[in-house]
């Protein structure tokens, strides 16, 4: 009965009301101030539009389209793309390159705002390659964040204003190799040095006058179901520094949820949309949708996408997976209906 509460009350929160909605502050008739400023963020792990997944679009289909009525209710819609998209380049020496083909990113736009291009794939087919994506994302109006065409732009927010609020959206690999880290004069991803991590995300407030600051992590080791120390330590360093929140993946399947210091941390939501799938863990993954105010996440819950042998999502209506408020620091489960 607990859990059935909650998922009412996170229901309310996320999706709002109509006690709460604009016609009835329109309507008082002693002019009650307007509703404070909230947005709601979704984020989808791993997105390999290579493979399958690619396949699909080349024959004019939709990959996303099991999932387009969720990812369509939040105001900010965000994922790693854990591929490079480029036409030139030649594959690393690595056990998987990822290279999709430029026309996927129209459909890409079609469901997403932003994605953050700091991972261990990014880089698969070298330096130009990846400097060709970053061209092809602004072309397309995908923003991006934590890679760039230097050091300096790898370690730039992206800015999200909505409704509001101004959210900082900042991206970090932790996973080798650490040869696609960008330089001074050469593009590549932002590597998570500590040091730099809470200078940024201090920079991300005091120079780019950010309301919220949200790192989105690659970090961990595949298959692992919990978090190792590193992930925590850092973690918990950058709320220590002032991120409101911090969301990861890599890991290919689902971590633990922390509230550390009242701020939610999601260790890795696994994976969203590939076809290497090595085990059957890695076909469950989460979407995260967190509800924002000027004091950060007031409420979350995710939902359970369960990815195909064509490595195609779908959500899982049936499914219950955590969810929680402000306040709270023990989670509890949602239901993964609509």
């Amino acid at each position: 009965m607990r859990h059935t509460r909650l998922s009412a009350v996170i229901a309310a929160l996320l999706f709002g009301s109509a006690a709460f909605s604009g016609t009835a502050f329109a309507a008082d008739p002693e002019g009650m101030a307007p509703p404070p400023p909230i947005a709601t963020l979704l984020f989808a792990g791993d997105i390999v539009l290579d493979g399958q997944p690619g396949k699909a679009i080349e024959q004019g289909r939709d990959p996303f389209a099991a999932f387009a009525a969720i990812l369509k209710q939040a105001d900010i819609r965000v994922g790693n793309l854990e591929c490079v998209v480029a036409t030139v380049g030649e594959p690393q020496d690595k056990i998987y390159t990822f290279r999709a083909n430029p026309r996927t990113l129209d459909v890409l736009k079609r469901h997403f705002d932003a994605v953050s291009v700091a991972n261990n794939h990014s880089g698969d087919f070298g330096r130009d390659a990846f400097a060709e994506m970053l061209g092809l994302l602004d072309q397309h109006g995908i923003a991006r964040f934590g890679g760039g065409h230097n050091l300096t732009e790898a370690h730039t927010p992206l800015i999200i204003e909505r409704n509001g609020l101004r959210i900082a959206l900042l991206g970090y690999n932790e996973f080798m190799p650490r040869s696609f880290e960008a330089d001074a004069d050469a593009p590549g991803t932002a590597w998570s040095e500590d040091e730099q991590v809470v200078a940024d995300i201090r920079a991300a407030r005091s120079v780019h006058h950010a309301d919220l600051v949200i790192p989105v992590m690659h970090w961990g080791w595949e298959n692992e179901r919990q978090a190792g120390p590193r992930q925590q330590y850092l973690a918990h360093l950058m709320i220590d520094a002032g991120a409101d929140a911090v969301l990861g993946g890599h890991p290919h399947v689902t971590q633990q949820i922390e509230q550390y210091r009242g701020k939610l941390i999601v260790y890795s939501v696994g994976n969203f949309m590939i076809d290497a799938l090595d085990n059957e863990a890695q076909t469950v993954g989460w979407v995260v949708q967190l509800q924002l105010d000027r004091a950060g996440v007031s409420s979350w819950r995710t939902r359970v996408a369960r990815i195909d042998a064509d490595g195609i999502p779908r959500p899982d209506p049936a499914a219950k997976s955590p969810c929680g408020i402000r306040g709270k620091a023990e989670a509890g489960m949602c239901g993964n209906e609509n």
